[in-house]
């Protein structure tokens, strides 16, 4: 007797007109139109702008991005609905980190010596996602959750398995890519016969997290339940692959619809790097300030939807946004500029300044208090923001 086979789940089909929307052609066209815009204008120097064209400019391009932005939370929001975490949410962080890699990569190859981007950029990400994000983010969380719940049940409930993953690898990734250089290396640079050793450590890292992350220990990085520490999922639900078979063609239009906006942000984002650095230095601002603003709006729509996650209450999502950009940031841009710096002979200065890395590891040692409970609070997200201000702070040299 032949046994029955296994139904093969239904195949659902997502008009195409569903997808791409009024308002995401719109915004396509916005973000590309506004990229399109700035090549044409590339043969004016910032320098020979009046101060009230080049604010006008600076405004429309912000404008631009912050419209283009809601895009990408809307399907990085259909696509985690789909997917479920760590999945979903993974699609987004690699999105925009990959390209934010691939531009700092194309700095380093361009004409001129750049030997410490990689180090200024990865600290700008580091402050304002540990610190900026999360700051807000538990703030937010924690004052809704008490609104809405009461006192006995203040704060967010996260998943702390993988929290404390998180934290576990980004002080194994940090020390090797702020500290140990300044121990060991040439003037805060690793020789070429370090360099190699530590970019295959730190890929190899990143990959067997990855790994992990997506198999044998996903449920650590789910919502738990309320009353423990299991996933709210773990035991039902239809298993990742299922959806893909299920949903496969509206994922894959979301998640290109997804990267054909992010792409525009991030290009206007280092398009408009020259500008801000014309406007700081006419306003006497410091010109570092301008990296961490690029670093901002690069990660602004990761940032709107941590914080719509917080919101409502999703506080492992706000930990896989916030703990996995930088994980990929670091994991993925370190090998990437170390490689670069091999093949071309350049100097890649890691080492960071002491007031940065006293606040790095203020941070970290923050973010392990924080996360250590299994509910964060409104005051822990105090504390974060302000450790951002006194990073700000070091910009202007006070």
């Amino acid at each position: 007797m032949i046994a029955p086979e296994s139904p093969t789940p239904p195949r659902s089909h997502t008009p195409l007109r569903a997808i791409l929307t009024p308002g995401a052609i719109l915004r396509l066209l916005l973000g590309w139109g506004a990229f399109g815009t700035l090549l044409v204008l590339q043969n004016t120097p910032p320098s020979a702008l009046p101060g009230a064209a080049l604010a006008g400019l600076l405004t429309a391009i912000v404008g631009v991005i912050l419209v283009c932005a809601f895009g990408v939370v809307i399907e990085a929001e259909h696509l985690a609905h789909r997917l479920g975490d760590p999945y979903g949410t993974l699609v987004l962080t690699l999105s925009i980190v990959s390209i934010e890699v691939i531009l700092i990569s194309a700095v380093m190859l361009s004409p001129g010596e750049h030997p410490t981007i990689a180090r200024d950029s990865v600290m700008a990400v580091s402050m304002i996602i540990l610190n900026l994000v999360i700051g807000v983010a538990l703030i937010v969380g924690g004052l809704r959750r008490a609104r809405d719940q009461g006192d006995g049940k203040r704060g967010l409930r996260h998943n702390r398995r993988g929290t404390l993953i998180y934290l576990a690898i980004l002080l194994g990734l940090t020390a090797l890519a702020f500290a140990l250089p300044g121990l060991i290396g040439a003037d805060g640079a690793y020789t070429p016969a370090q360099a190699i050793p530590i970019a295959a450590l730190t890929v190899a890292c990143y990959a067997f997290f990855l790994v992990r992350q997506m198999g044998a220990q996903k449920a650590d990085f789910q919502e738990v339940s309320a009353g423990s520490d299991a996933p709210a999922g773990s035991g039902s639900g239809t298993s990742v692959l299922a959806m893909l078979g299920m949903h496969r063609n509206e994922l894959i239009a979301r998640t290109l619809l997804l990267i054909a906006t992010v792409i525009p942000i991030v290009l206007l984002s280092h398009d408009m790097a020259e500008l801000l650095d014309t406007g700081l230095d006419r306003l006497g601002a410091p010109i570092a300030l301008s990296g961490l603003l690029i670093a901002m709006i690069v990660f602004l729509p990761e940032t709107i939807t941590t914080i719509r996650a917080a919101a409502a209450g999703e506080a492992q999502r706000v930990n896989n946004l916030c703990h996995g950009a930088l994980v990929s940031t670091v994991g993925l841009t370190i090998p990437a500029v170390l490689t670069i710096g091999i093949l071309t002979g350049q100097t890649v200065t890691l080492a960071e300044s002491p007031s940065n890395l006293v606040l790095l590891g203020a941070t970290l040692l923050l973010s392990i208090v924080t996360f250590a409970r299994k509910r964060t609070t409104a005051l822990h997200g105090a504390a974060h923001l302000a450790i951002f201000v006194l990073y700000t702070l070091t910009l202007f040299g006070v």
